[in-house]
């Protein structure tokens, strides 16, 4: 599995839609080899990164619950990574 893909079953509180399609575009970039999003490549990556943040929301909703949390943080519940966005957010 890519590295940069956390585990999300069993986060409290649950996984945000947020991080649920993050997860599913490292997915995406992963296994097309696309690291870049491009005017040629936009509609198909956007199209899977859609299908599987569908799948996966459906998968986390339809498993039990997990008897203990995940070992990592998810990316964007850490305080480093928020800063990032937002110094992003107010540099546009």
């Amino acid at each position: 599995m890519c590295r940069n893909i956390t585990e999300l079953r069993g986060l409290e509180p649950a996984a945000t839609d947020e991080e649920i399609e993050a997860a599913a575009l490292q997915y995406v970039r992963k296994v097309s080899g696309i690291r870049k999003v491009t005017d040629a490549n936009r509609e198909a990556i956007e199209k899977a990164v859609a299908a599987v943040t569908a799948a996966t929301t459906e998968l986390l909703d339809a498993l039990p619950a997990r008897r203990q949390p995940p070992q990592t943080v998810p990316p964007l519940r850490r305080p480093a990574v928020q800063a990032r966005i937002a110094a992003r957010a107010a540099a546009q």
